[in-house]
């Protein structure tokens, strides 16, 4: 797949570079999954990302629902058209031997991971009282996603970012290509999301933290009832301590 409409020859030359581990000026290698190479051009607020196999069958696979930049593209744009905020496509294209790149725009914020390790732990009742909005924000936040049908792939803390501008956080979400959307969002896809977002140590976020983020969520589903809601809290959060303990950081 290749949407030569979308791209320029600066951004393919550019991916080529990369694609061979060249690092072009400006640009910079940023950390990622075993399954991706990415970079950063930091002037320019643009980022690159090169989808790696994941397995000898996702070519297959991607025959039959869309490769996953494909799904990329797509998924950002779903959530954008929603009033979601999601980075922009810029440009994508194919490399030798069939692997896709993908560039897009970046959207500000930090990770709610780092906001919540080291933008806001002083204990000053200004850093409290903004580190209890983030919270109520985002737990509106995606409970307004969730209400729209939307389910995140990896909502791990690190994918949704959050800028403080204006008063109040806005938050984008990255990683999308595995999203998906039903109406209504499938109860067990919801609780694999609010487990993923429970996935932050203790130090990270207390079991107040935790209740004041779903109590926000919760309002966005009143279908739900008081035991119900109970209940998917408790699960959400005991099921991510299991897994902190299988990885021995709790």
């Amino acid at each position: 797949m290749t949407d030569t409409g979308n791209q320029t020859p600066d951004y393919h030359a550019t991916a080529l570079r990369l694609a061979g581990d060249e690092v072009p000026e400006g640009w910079q290698v940023v950390a990622s999954s075993p399954f991706a190479r990415v970079a950063r051009e930091a002037s320019l607020g643009v980022f690159y990302k090169e989808f790696l196999p994941r397995s000898p069958l996702e070519r297959i696979k991607g025959l039959l629902r869309g490769s996953r930049a494909t799904r990329a593209r797509r998924q950002s744009d779903s959530l954008n058209h929603a009033g979601f905020t999601a980075p922009e496509n810029l440009a994508w294209g194919q490399l030798p031997g069939g692997r896709e790149y993908l560039f897009t725009r970046a959207v500000p914020g930090e990770g709610i991971t780092h906001w919540l390790r080291h933008g806001l732990t002083g204990r000053d009742p200004a850093s409290l009282l903004l580190r209890r909005n983030l919270l109520r924000e985002l737990g509106t936040y995606i409970g307004r996603l969730h209400a729209t049908g939307f389910i995140h792939g990896d909502l791990r803390p690190s994918n949704v970012l959050a800028n403080y501008k204006g008063g109040q956080f806005r938050f984008a979400l990255i990683d999308n290509e595995r999203n998906l959307r039903r109406q209504p969002a499938p109860g067990k896809l919801v609780l694999k999301n609010l487990m993923q977002l429970n996935m932050l140590l203790p130090d990270d976020l207390t079991r107040t933290d935790r209740w004041r983020f779903f109590q926000a969520w919760r309002r966005q589903h009143p279908e739900l009832g008081h035991l119900e809601a109970r209940i998917l809290a408790l699960e959400s959060y005991q099921w991510a301590m299991r897994r902190l303990r299988a990885k021995g950081k709790v």
